[in-house]
């Protein structure tokens, strides 16, 4: 979800800034998602990210094989 939401903010050209405001954070975590601060963002705080941003995210839970 995180490469997902860089690849978003690059493919724009938005600034941290910019991206913040469209995602409905604040710059600094945008700085903490670009830098891969992975143990700062909770599923919940990614998925409503991806959705300001227009993304479908999709999730599947299956058997372990």
């Amino acid at each position: 979800m995180m490469t997902a939401l860089c690849d978003y903010i690059k493919s724009e050209g938005l600034t941290q800034k910019k991206a913040a405001k469209r995602l409905g954070v604040t710059q600094p975590r945008i700085s903490d998602l670009v830098r891969g601060r992975i143990d700062l963002f909770a599923i919940d705080s990614l998925v409503n990210m991806l959705s300001a941003a227009g993304m479908r995210i999709e999730m599947h839970i299956g058997k372990a094989a």
